[in-house]
């Protein structure tokens, strides 16, 4: 006879079904486990022997077999341990033979019989649920699982004893309640930096559309302290989009104790981070940062001194929203809708907008063309917002804190964001909110200027040998202008204000 269970294995944010069949057959003692196990499923034996040892169970002398169906597919991970615990255990008569059917089950064993939490138990829940199907799962996870559906039935347990004890009757599991991470005080707020106000002016343009940012400026000019205080000004997540983001960070093992957070995501990765750190992969082909930016934003600071190859990886998570990962046996895609802001000197000393500053390397211009050519004019063009943020005077730094602040700021962010999500709402596009994500043959309806900003753009475009990629980001941004001021047209001054931001990246593409 043949026990079955079900359990899942994740391609992506998808949970595929994975059937675990467990025979105990007259035989030598043995203990198999097939069907394209990778070296932590095929380890389960030890610790699902353990840990039943540890319950009070012995493995029968016969020869046991569990194949995990389809044997194609990949299995990867530790969840596998208890869907195949559980299996031994209805197979050998330990709990009924049907406490297993209609449940989804993983979760990972310890020697002593506990259960350690597992990454991906939201997408696992959210398909159980599909299925009309409940969930196994540890108790670490069972807070994250219970926003799958309210109705869901869910059993988390602490050990296997537990579980067996539900199953007999002696003990019934409370089914957990969802969990929200407490809100932290931000300390974070757009008073402390005194002056740049050209900086703080972008910095409210790119939250409120979601457009790509960087700041160039010589060391201690604030640049970033002015990225680190973007989250301040950002709206809560939407309810999609915290499903979105929240599936990708559980596959990822990045959900603290179950509980989520409506927090827009505020990923900053050192400027030695790999290709498969930054946009995923590894022998897994886990989510990278630009994944665990989805619907925030990616912060990378010292902007050159990331690899090139690195770098002109996330043109085309930039333009598509998304990253696919090829492997040999499988591909994976990942959600990669992020908000792009990055810091960076004028030069390797970063003194080269000083006047009358000598490199020593040289001539101050060939010192800035060098280092600025580590950037491809490819990435640069996927820029919105180019603003240079100069270096503080001591006049700046003696002056009161500003009398607006990250609520002001927020406050009209969130007002132009909700002007952008009911236009293309209206528009039958509920996938797109911002002006960032429009499709570009909607963008000129939406953005369309007036007559008098017509002539602005075209002699603009010729004089700027604007690309149709840099073209259509300067009507996005000036459409965002537009709606921060409660516009129903963009006019010639939001025109002009958005050239004026791609006008001072010349320098870095002629350099690129």
């Amino acid at each position: 006879m043949v026990q079955r269970v079900n359990t899942v294995a994740f391609e992506g944010i998808e949970a595929r079904i994975v059937d675990v069949q467990v025979q105990v057959a007259p035989g030598l003692p043995a203990f198999h486990i097939v069907g394209l196990a990778d070296k932590a499923v095929s380890e389960a034996r030890e610790r699902v022997r353990a840990a039943l040892i540890a319950s009070g169970l012995a493995l029968p002398a016969r020869r046991i077999t569990v194949n995990l169906a389809p044997a194609d597919l990949p299995k990867e991970g530790s969840h596998y341990d208890l869907p195949i615990a559980l299996g031994l255990m209805a197979a050998i008569g330990a709990i009924p033979p049907d406490a297993l059917a209609g449940h989804t089950v993983l979760g990972e064993l310890g020697l002593d019989g506990s259960l350690a939490p597992v990454a991906g138990v939201l997408p696992a829940a959210i398909s159980a649920n599909a299925r009309n199907e409940g969930l196994i799962c540890p108790a670490a996870c069972g807070a994250e699982a219970a926003w799958a559906s309210p109705e869901m039935e869910i059993i988390a347990a602490s050990s296997l004893i537990q579980l067996a004890n539900h199953f007999r009757g002696t003990q019934v599991l409370a089914r957990p309640q969802p969990k929200v991470r407490e809100p932290e005080v931000d300390q974070l707020d757009l008073r402390d930096i005194k002056g740049q106000e050209s900086a703080k002016r972008a910095l409210e343009v790119a939250a409120a559309g979601n457009h790509n940012l960087l700041l160039v400026g010589p060391p201690g000019s604030g640049k970033s302290m002015l990225a680190a205080r973007l989250p301040s000004i950002l709206p809560p997540l939407m309810p999609a989009e915290l499903l979105d983001l929240s599936m990708i960070a559980s596959v990822a093992g990045e959900i603290a104790g179950g509980a989520l957070t409506n927090r827009r995501p505020f990923r900053a990765p050192h400027h030695s981070a790999s290709m498969p750190a930054l946009v995923g992969g590894g022998v897994r082909a886990r989510p990278g940062e630009i994944s665990l930016a989805h619907h925030g934003v990616l912060f990378l600071d010292e902007f050159p001194e990331f690899t090139p190859q690195v770098l002109d990886s996330l043109r085309q998570p930039l333009e598509s929203g998304e990253v696919s990962i090829a492997r040999v046996n499988h591909r994976v895609t990942y959600p990669a809708r992020f908000m792009l802001v990055a810091a960076m000197n004028p030069c390797r000393c970063g003194h080269a907008t000083e006047p009358g500053y000598l490199c020593k390397r040289g001539p101050v211009t060939r010192c800035a063309v060098d280092y600025q050519a580590r950037l491809s004019g490819p990435l640069l063009d996927r820029i919105d917002l180019y603003v240079e943020v100069p270096a503080v005077t001591a006049a700046d730094l003696i002056l009161p804190p500003p009398s607006e602040g990250s609520r002001e700021v927020g406050a009209r962010v969130a007002q132009a964001r909700a002007i952008q999500a009911e236009r293309y709402a209206t528009l039958g596009l509920k996938d797109v909110r911002t002006n960032a994500q429009a499709p570009v043959a909607l963008l000129e309806d939406v953005a369309r200027p007036e007559a008098n900003a017509m002539a602005l753009l075209r002699d603009a475009t010729e004089a700027m040998r604007l690309s149709a990629r840099g073209y259509h980001r300067v009507l996005r941004v000036a459409r965002t202008l537009a709606d921060l001021d409660g516009a129903a047209r963009v006019g010639r001054v939001h025109l002009a204000e958005a050239l004026s931001y791609r006008s001072q990246a010349d320098a870095l593409r002629r350099a690129a």
